[in-house]
């Protein structure tokens, strides 16, 4: 995945907060049950699982809803966003081409102007999403937000949250690739649960898991809006106008499709749950769906295929 080197940033949609003196480290997230939601399923769907399978409960709410059920805690406070570093050091794309940071800001930056005009032609208004930068932990919407989550999109003030050494954790304690656009599959994912948000599906979804759950479904389509974000995301200008990312390659999406088999609730159960899979707490689609789902959007680049609410078959 390549970057274009003169197009211009816009740093204005990312909040940085990886300054602030109100975050701690580790822990996770309490505050209101169930609101916390939309994760990619990497590293905060392990504690899920994890936690339902060591405590047989039967509730697995999305990313962190099971979670967020069993646990309290506070909502950490009010943190400050200070993005004057990350307004010097990320300006254009041969930024984002040398930090990771920069990258992740020109990715959301394309995401969100591809969403802004597929909505355009929906007669559908689309609202930006902010994307906040963190270390550690840090006060959300939701409750308390943690780096153990991995990144993670909150329904209730509308934004994603990211610790950016949350690449490290997903190649070491998953395997799985770490570049740049398998990154841009994790944050496009996200931007999906804000679409569905918008849309109106993530209301009408309750948190009971199960194979073809509601659950399930949701973030499935979230895996195809990716896909189907990534299937235009050579052609997406930014806000001077010009295209961001320059070239995608079909290594990056080999890549990208990989990290899909990594995170499926079949294979973390059986690889990091030390359990047998247990259908009945699937909360985010086993591996072959979850790369079906990506597959589909990224071959047809039309959001209308996304539709896992009607399929009778997930795969």
């Amino acid at each position: 995945m390549k970057f274009n080197r003169s197009a211009r940033l816009d740093t204005s949609q990312v909040r940085d907060r990886r300054g602030s003196p109100g975050g701690r480290a580790g822990g996770f997230p309490g505050g209101r049950a169930g609101a916390a939601g939309g994760g990619l399923g990497l590293v905060g769907v392990i504690a899920v699982i994890v936690f339902a399978v060591l405590s047989g409960g039967s509730d697995g709410g999305g990313l962190a809803g099971g979670l967020l059920d069993q646990l309290g805690g506070d909502d950490g406070g009010s943190q400050v966003a200070d993005n004057t570093e990350l307004d010097e050091s990320c300006r254009t794309g041969t930024d984002a081409g040398a930090r990771d940071d920069c990258a992740v800001v020109a990715i959301v930056n394309s995401v969100q102007s591809y969403w802004s005009h597929a909505f355009d032609g929906s007669g559908e208004p689309y609202s930006n999403s902010p994307t906040v930068f963190y270390s550690g932990s840090t006060a959300t919407g939701c409750g308390r937000g943690s780096a153990a989550m991995g990144p993670f999109y909150c329904p209730s003030d509308t934004t994603v949250y990211i610790d950016l050494s949350f690449w490290k954790e997903l190649e070491t304690q998953f395997g799985a690739d770490a570049s740049t656009f398998t990154q841009a599959y994790v944050i496009a994912h996200e931007y999906g649960h804000h679409v569905q948000d918008l849309l109106g599906a993530t209301d009408s979804v309750t948190t009971r898991p199960g194979p073809a759950s509601g659950s399930v479904r949701l973030e499935l389509q979230a895996d195809c809006y990716s896909g189907v974000w990534a299937n235009h995301a050579s052609t997406v200008p930014g806000a001077d106008g010009q295209v961001l990312i320059s070239d995608i390659t079909d290594a990056d999406i080999d890549n990208a499709v990989d990290t899909a088999g990594k995170i499926g609730d079949d294979w973390i159960q059986a690889h990091l749950g030390g359990s047998n899979p247990d259908p009945s707490k699937y909360t985010h689609g086993t591996t072959a769906q979850r790369q079906k789902w990506f597959k589909a959007g990224y071959s047809t680049g039309d959001p209308n295929r996304c539709d896992t609410f009607a399929a009778s078959n997930l795969g």
